[in-house]
């Protein structure tokens, strides 16, 4: 691949990595010397054997990342100071603050290990699958699974939105299971958050994903006939059971009385902490 075609390819990929990297080190700065470092780990490689460039620059910059924050708990280090997005140009740094799940969440990410603190960032906030990070933080797919299920119930514990207390949760999880076994259109529309997303792991192919309350609504009536109440990895949720003996694990992000996330996992391993209920 020729010098000027590369630099192009990674210009096309440079505000994702730069999201990645925001988000696991918390610092603007910090996070522009990780996509220079990736920059340059691209340029020794020249891209010639590089089969899907956005998913290879994805795994260098989460490396990058986790050996920065490992040495940096090494250290003990603090952060640097959240002031210096002003480095950002301004509508990256406009679509940072904006993000829902942006700068204030990084105070709860710093709770984290930093392989909990990639697995999540990269699974929940940006889609990558467990087969992907398993090979940045060097474990198995369920491991990896694992350490996302741990970070996400540490984020919802401490998440800054609100997040519902454990009876709320699974009050507002019955009633969602409850209307969507009744063909209730509109009493699922009242317990899912407008921008609500279904995130479908470890599926090939894998199905479609969607969002918006009114998309997962209809996703969602007229079925959970056989949905069986649940908590997974210690999150309200529910087992569904397919014939063949196939089972559906969802769980469910509950935040100010509205679900905001339903993640669906096909036949679950025992990696995934599963109880039903009553």
């Amino acid at each position: 691949m020729g010098d000027e075609l590369l630099a192009a390819e990674f210009e096309a990929n440079r505000g994702r990595l730069r999201g990645v990297a925001y988000r696991m080190l918390g610092s603007a700065a910090e996070a522009d010397d990780a996509v220079q470092e990736t920059w340059l780990r691209l340029n020794r490689t020249g891209g010639d054997t590089v089969d899907n460039l956005p998913a290879w620059l994805t795994t260098v910059i989460g490396r990058v990342c986790l050996d920065m924050l490992r040495s940096r708990a090494a250290r003990r280090e603090e952060p640097p100071p959240d002031s210096d997005l002003q480095a950002l140009d301004d509508p990256e740094r406009d679509a940072l603050l904006a993000d829902s799940l942006g700068a204030a969440l990084l105070v709860v990410l710093e709770t984290l290990t930093p392989a909990e603190r990639l697995a999540f960032v990269l699974h929940d906030l940006f889609a990558v699958s467990f087969e992907e990070i398993s090979v940045v933080v060097g474990r198995s797919p369920a491991a990896a699974r694992q350490l996302a299920s741990r970070a996400r119930r540490r984020v919802q514990g401490g998440s800054p939105h609100g997040a519902a207390d454990a009876a709320r949760q699974r009050e507002i999880v019955d009633a969602f299971l409850g209307a969507s076994r009744g063909g209730d259109f509109e009493g699922l529309l009242t317990l899912l958050d407008p921008d609500v997303v279904v995130r479908m792991d470890d599926v090939e192919p894998r199905p479609r994903s969607g969002g918006g309350a009114e998309w997962v609504a209809r996703f969602f009536t007229g079925k959970a006939q056989a949905a069986m109440p649940a908590t997974i990895d210690g999150v309200a949720g529910a087992l569904v059971q397919k014939p063949h003996g196939q089972r559906l694990a969802l769980c469910f992000t509950v935040a100010g009385d509205r679900i905001i996330a339903i993640d669906v996992i096909r036949n679950p391993d025992e990696s995934i902490v599963i109880e039903l209920l009553n």
